[in-house]
């Protein structure tokens, strides 16, 4: 499959060259002919005879930006003055930092503010532990916790290493739910030691957001850390996977016209966003639910699973199906990757039932080249942002957590994720659902909205039922 460039690879290059449009037309087609895609581009600097220019120049990584900017430099009359990664120019003294949201102008203020007044507050607190909510941060931020076992698509790099993708992941928390989030990344490989972390520094925190736990210890942490303590635990890998997957299921259904009871869905990966986009499938109704993992599909009786897989055996695959990932697919309904690239052609989605469903999610590169899947695909949906209908999971996180917190609530329940999904698919109306517009940009501002609003009507409503998340293995056998 051949890879898009992508701004998350661009550089930046500062040239001079001679104030003619044949020059400039010149270095258009060199970026062209190299594979590069050309972006914003300001003029720096114009004279008579040069005009100096910055372009942005989307790359596909690796020795991708050397050869375009050699090739640039090979132009006659053209001088490269500077060039430097922007993605790595982005992050040059990280993504946040630290604002007062009070004004020390003078002595009082910084009394109040400091010593002596806050003493007060504190005692307050002390006496009134939930007090905290109203006098401290704790009402508007959220822990993004990670020990750095599964990152991205990166693996086990540790939390150090971790660090740039929490401070992301909170900018995206500030950009898109107005919620105040800050990384909290602990440097340890036991996920006692990791409990412990958590456990101890939720006192500052309104919310805590496991991010990038490597799956089966992910879902014991999150377990053993709601019922540790009183704030609310969402672990985005699995539930924030979860709840856009249903969204886009929901109108992807509506689509098609098919009935969600009578439809078969197989899922390509057993990790933490398999089990849990299982479960979401059942939640919305679905009849039934193949997961295969690297040695195929997963069934009762298979022996050396996880607790997890252990899990899924009972729950999915009522057929109790023996078979690899491309035997399942055979008359299936749905097709969910959360696995790993290239796993199926165009030919396998054309043994699917008729207009099949593919949500190929691995990123960079999909289970499935979406081109090849459309051929065959009512629907196609990818994890990237240059298809159309990305799945991302910033469409559920910030929303969700502004909800949590605007409504002081203490647990995230299943109910809620179900409510999130619909909230999400509602931003869509009727007349605008087509087959490459199934889930909202993740910049339409309703979206965040309209997921806080779910959550809060399902928190505050005293007949609904309060179904955990997490996932007790143990007590499922």
């Amino acid at each position: 499959m051949r890879i898009t460039p992508s701004p998350g690879n661009s550089i930046s290059v500062l040239l001079r060259h001679p104030n003619t449009a044949q020059a400039f037309a010149e270095v258009v087609r060199v970026i062209a002919e190299s594979g590069g895609g050309i972006g914003p581009i300001e003029v720096t600097d114009c004279t008579t005879r040069s005009i100096t220019r910055r372009i942005a120049i989307d790359t596909t990584g690796g020795d991708h930006p050397d050869r375009i900017v050699a090739a640039l430099r090979g132009l006659a009359g053209i001088e490269v003055l500077d060039v430097y990664d922007r993605t790595f120019k982005l992050h040059e003294g990280g993504k946040l930092e630290v604002v007062s949201k009070v004004a020390l102008r003078d002595s009082a203020d910084l009394s109040m503010a400091y010593t002596p007044g806050v003493a007060r507050v504190c005692q307050a607190i002390h006496s009134r532990p939930s007090a905290a909510r109203d006098y401290t941060i704790k009402r508007s931020t959220v822990a993004v916790l990670t020990d750095g076992s599964a990152v991205l698509g990166l693996g086990d790099i540790g939390a150090v290493a971790a660090l740039p993708v929490m401070e992301g992941k909170a900018v995206l928390f500030k950009e898109f739910g107005k919620v105040d989030a800050f990384p909290v990344c602990v440097d340890t490989k036991d996920p006692e030691e990791l409990l412990a972390c958590a456990r101890a520094v939720a006192a500052t925190f309104g919310g805590i957001n496991l991010e990038d736990i490597a799956a089966p210890k992910c879902f014991e942490i999150e377990r053993r850390l709601t019922d540790a303590v009183d704030i609310p635990v969402f672990h985005d890998d699995q539930h924030g996977t979860a709840v856009v997957v249903g969204a886009a299921f929901i109108n992807a259904v509506k689509l098609t016209g098919k009935e969600p009871s009578k439809m078969r869905a197989v899922i390509s990966g057993a990790g933490a966003a398999g089990v849990a986009c299982t479960r979401a499938l059942y939640d919305l109704g679905i009849g039934d639910v193949i997961v295969c993992d690297r040695q195929g599909s997963i069934y009762r009786g298979r022996q050396g699973m996880n607790p997890a897989k252990e899990w899924l055996a009972q729950v999915s695959n009522a057929q109790n199906f023996k078979g690899t990932l491309q035997e399942a697919l055979v008359g299936a309904d749905l097709f969910l990757g959360v696995s790993g690239p290239n796993l199926l052609t165009g030919d396998d989605i054309r043994k699917m039932a008729q207009a099949p469903i593919v949500f190929a999610l691995s990123n960079p590169v999909p289970e499935v080249a979406p081109e090849a899947a459309a051929e065959y695909a009512a629907v196609v949906a990818t994890g990237r942002s240059d298809y159309p209908n990305q799945i991302n999971n910033v469409l559920c996180f910030p929303g969700l957590f502004r909800g949590l917190l605007e409504c002081g609530a203490k647990r995230v329940t299943r109910e809620m994720l179900t409510a999130a999904a619909r909230a999400i698919a509602s931003v869509i109306s009727e007349d605008e659902l087509r087959p490459d517009f199934i889930i909202p940009s993740v910049f339409d501002k309703r979206v965040s909205e309209s997921v806080a609003g779910a959550v809060v009507r399902v928190a505050s409503d005293p007949s609904a039922a309060q179904t955990p998340i997490y996932f007790d293995f143990a007590a499922s056998r």
